[in-house]
């Protein structure tokens, strides 16, 4: 098991009861699900975007696509796109690229959680590798992460991650 290092340790200080698992490599969300076996509801997806020059993380389902124009409404920013790899690529270290976990605070970003997530008992989340997830409460998720929930997502499923 290969989860990060300083994921690891805000779970286990923040008494977090989470459970991690081992999967088929994967790459995207929705075959991170498959991979798990988990529900596309319940697998949350870390999205980095890029708001007036500053990157700030979005999570939401992996089966949904964010609305980046209701993120920019809440930010308040001018200037919203997705970052690019190369514009994150060193802001999460001890992470794979594009499988950092949820957790903004361990990174100094801001995280913003579709409140669709709150709907679910448990959630699961890429632990830093592609191939390791963690899966926890949303409850201990939300305490231990403090994300602004809104609105994120176009109300759309989405078929690609």
């Amino acid at each position: 098991m290969s989860v990060s290092t300083r994921l690891k340790e805000l779970l286990d200080a923040g008494n977090a009861d989470y459970q991690t698992h081992t999967h088929a490599t994967a790459y995207t969300a929705r075959q991170t699900a498959s991979a798990a076996h988990v529900p596309t509801i319940e697998m949350a997806k870390t999205v980095i975007v890029k708001a007036d020059g500053l990157l700030r993380m979005a999570v939401l389902p992996a089966d949904c696509m964010l609305n980046l124009h209701h993120l920019q409404w809440v930010t308040r920013s001018e200037n919203i796109r997705l970052a690019t790899e190369s514009e994150f690529e060193d802001a999460f270290p001890g992470c794979e690229l594009g499988a950092m976990p949820p957790f903004g605070g361990l990174y100094g970003l801001p995280v913003f959680c579709d409140s669709r997530l709150g709907y679910n008992e448990f959630i699961e989340f890429n632990a830093g590798t592609h191939t390791d997830t963690i899966r926890m409460t949303f409850a201990d998720f939300k305490r231990l992460a403090s994300p602004t929930m809104i609105d994120l997502t176009d109300h759309r499923p989405h078929h690609a991650a």
